[in-house]
């Protein structure tokens, strides 16, 4: 089994009103060193070993559900060997 760990984040490119509101709200909260703020999605999946190679799964899972490829980019972290 894979643990696989999948961060989900806007391209630079994309405006993050989100992030931006955060990023307004703790400097309001004296937090003057924060300059930026950039929200994303983090999501850990368990998966079984199978014929098919981790990477081409998790890539394949990513970019057809997990995350949108227009504005948003993905990485993940594999961890072999764990089970439930």
């Amino acid at each position: 089994m894979y643990k696989v760990k999948v961060f989900v984040t806007l391209r630079e490119s994309v405006l993050d009103p989100q992030g931006k509101a955060v990023t307004n709200s703790l400097n309001s909260l004296n937090y003057k060193e924060v300059a930026d703020v950039r929200i994303g999605k983090y999501m850990e999946l368990t998966i079984e070993k199978s014929d098919r190679d981790i990477n081409e799964v998790v890539n394949e899972i990513c970019t057809n559900i997990l995350a949108n490829p227009v504005i948003e980019d993905y990485r993940y972290e594999i961890e072999e060997g764990v089970t439930l």
